[in-house]
């Protein structure tokens, strides 16, 4: 099956600090980069990455030969990308010493992108494909809602959170990913517990306690986070989802999918950066093989 994936595409610039400032405080950079990022283009790399077949439907304005050609030289399908006027999306993301995060982001082009050629791309897919979608975009109901009409798999990663956005989605989505915060957040909003979701299928990521996997009418995989030295936590829920949508897409049960993707996330927290620290899927298997 292919991987879909309608998502943002953003160039990411880096400030390695000495600490998170504090308002109205100055930081000097220990070290600056720019990459390509946003939760979309992280989202298809990590799946690419680790063995499926994607094709990410996006947009970039007309600075965005860059973040294309990055996303090509992952393997990423690039046809469905538009490029529309606006400057491609980008953000600003400040790493502490311990690897934790601040993020300040741009949408630019995401939001500009015209809905017609992208329920057009999906007239190509075939039943059972995945299409995989964030919050970063404009359209997300109305393109879950085709996908869902065409025989697709929906996984939906709720990032970043908004409750009514969710609440808008849900009714075509057949796996929501979720962090437990986030999962909070939702189920206090709508007052139900996660069986009476309007959705299949619930996986709530929690950083070093792991990951689990919410199914109606079946038992609830809980799998752990792999020990590692953290070198960035920036795009790790992207990792996790992008290579469990991948795992998804090669008939992976879901119990394997949730440990392929823990080990992805494992490797990719361990070194700086986003869609460049995405692992292989060599690397995972390796991983895994290593803790049995």
């Amino acid at each position: 099956m292919t991987v879909w994936c309608f998502g943002s595409i953003n160039i990411d610039h880096f400030y390695a600090l000495p600490h998170l400032p504090v308002p109205g405080e100055t930081l000097a950079a220990t070290a600056v980069r720019a990459e390509l990022g946003g939760k979309g283009a992280n989202q298809s790399v990590a799946a690419a990455r680790a063995g499926a077949r994607v094709r990410h439907l996006g947009a970039v304005g007309p600075d965005g030969a860059r973040a294309l050609a990055g996303l090509a030289g992952y393997g990423v399908l690039c046809e469905g990308v538009q490029q529309v006027e606006t400057p491609t999306g980008h953000a600003v993301i400040m790493v502490d010493p311990l690897g934790e995060n601040a993020i300040i982001i741009d949408a630019g082009a995401n939001r500009a992108i015209a809905l017609a050629p992208v329920l057009s791309a999906l007239e190509q897919a075939a039943l059972g494909d995945i299409l995989l979608l964030q919050n970063e975009t404009a359209f997300q109901v109305e393109v879950a809602r085709a996908a869902m009409g065409l025989g697709m798999e929906v996984i939906y990663s709720a990032a970043p959170f908004e409750v009514e956005a969710v609440r808008a989605v849900l009714p075509f989505v057949n796996t929501l990913v979720v962090n437990a915060v986030e999962a909070a957040q939702l189920l206090a909003a709508l007052n139900t517990p996660f069986e009476d979701l309007p959705v299949e299928t619930v996986v709530v990521t929690r950083g070093s306690e792991g990951a689990s996997w919410h199914a109606r009418g079946t038992p609830d995989i809980c799998v752990p986070a792999l020990p590692t030295q953290v070198v960035d936590t920036t795009g790790a829920g992207d990792c996790f989802t992008g290579v469990l949508a991948a795992a998804l897409s090669i008939d992976a049960s879901p119990e394997d999918a949730m440990h392929f993707a823990a080990a992805a996330a494992a490797i990719q927290v361990s070194r700086p950066g986003t869609a460049a620290a995405m692992p292989a899927r060599a690397e995972i298997e390796a991983l895994i093989n290593e803790r049995r």
